[in-house]
C-alpha cells in the first residue's frame, strides 16, 4: 500500500472513533426517573407549580447541571435527595434564560452540617451555611446538607441556603460579586435597582421590613437574600415589595406568579 494510501485510511479509522466516541453525548438520555420525579413533586413547590412542558424543561436543565458539576461530599455520601436538590437550586434561578451554564462552577463540595471560616464541621463557632469559593477554592461551591434540607421545607418560608449561593454565582457572572449583574439587568434598570437596594437597606436597618437583616452586610448579601424570597415566597413577596417584585422578574426573565 502506497504511503498515500496509508493516509487515507488512517484518516478515516481515526474519524470513526472520534465520531463514534461523540455518538453517546449526543443521544444522552435527559430524562429522570420515576423516583427522582416523585422527591421534586416531594420537596420542590417550584418544581410543583409548573405546568407539563415546564417540567420537562426544568428535568432536562437538572441533568445537564448534574453532567458538568460534581458533587461531592465530606465525611457523607451524598445520595439521590441531595444531588436533586442542589441541581434544583442551581436551575430555579436560571430557569427563564434558556442555555445558560454556570461557567465559574465545577464542584459542589456537601458538608454534613454549618461550617466555620476554616472549613471545619466541628466544635464551636460554626454558623457558614454555604459559600462560594474563592482564591484556591476558586470554582467550587461549599453547602451545608442539614442548610440544603431546611431550604426546601415547609418551613423554609422565604429562605433557601442553596439557592442565595447560586446568585451569588450569577451575580459574580460579569465579574464582579456587587448586587448588580450587569450581565443580566437591562442597562436602564441598574439606577433604580442601585437606589432600592439602598431605600429597602434604610427600611430594614429602621426595622420596617420583613425582609431577612442580612441583606445589610452589603449589595450582594441584599441581592441573595432578596433573591431567596422571591423564589421562596413570590405571592408574599410581590404583595409586601412590589417594586423589588418587578425588577427581579426582569433579572431572572421570570414572573413566578403567572405560572
Amino acid at each position: 500500500m502506497t504511503p498515500y494510501y496509508i493516509l487515507i485510511a488512517g484518516f478515516i479509522i481515526a474519524l470513526y472513533f472520534i465520531l463514534r466516541k461523540r455518538k453517546p453525548e449526543q443521544t444522552t438520555d435527559q430524562s429522570i426517573s420515576e423516583a427522582e420525579r416523585q422527591i421534586l413533586l416531594g420537596h420542590v413547590a417550584y418544581y410543583q407549580h409548573l405546568d407539563e412542558s415546564g417540567r420537562l424543561k426544568f428535568e432536562h436543565m437538572l441533568k445537564d447541571f448534574l453532567s458538568h458539576v460534581r458533587i461531592e461530599g465530606i465525611d457523607l455520601v451524598p445520595d439521590t435527595t441531595d444531588r436533586l436538590l442542589i441541581a434544583c437550586s442551581a436551575v430555579i434561578p436560571i430557569f427563564g434564560f434558556g442555555q445558560w451554564r454556570y461557567q465559574n462552577l465545577h464542584a459542589v463540595i456537601l458538608y454534613p452540617d454549618t461550617f466555620n471560616k476554616d472549613f471545619q464541621f466541628e466544635g464551636g463557632d460554626r454558623n457558614i451555611m454555604g459559600m462560594v469559593g474563592t482564591g484556591y477554592m476558586n470554582g467550587q461551591m461549599i453547602l451545608s446538607r442539614s442548610a440544603l434540607l431546611e431550604g426546601f421545607s415547609i418551613n423554609a418560608d422565604k429562605e433557601n441556603t442553596a439557592i442565595h449561593e447560586f446568585v451569588h454565582l450569577l451575580d459574580k457572572s460579569d465579574g464582579a460579586t456587587d448586587g448588580i449583574p450587569e450581565n443580566l439587568i437591562p442597562h436602564q434598570y441598574i439606577i433604580p435597582w442601585i437606589k432600592m437596594i439602598h431605600q429597602e437597606i434604610n427600611k430594614i436597618e429602621a426595622g420596617q421590613s420583613d425582609i431577612n437583616p442580612y441583606a445589610v452586610t452589603n449589595e450582594a448579601e441584599f441581592f441573595a437574600v432578596v433573591s431567596e424570597y422571591f423564589f421562596e415566597n413570590p405571592a408574599q413577596f410581590k404583595e409586601k415589595h412590589p417594586n423589588l417584585y418587578q425588577i427581579l422578574s426582569i433579572i431572572f426573565s421570570q414572573d413566578l406568579m403567572k405560572k
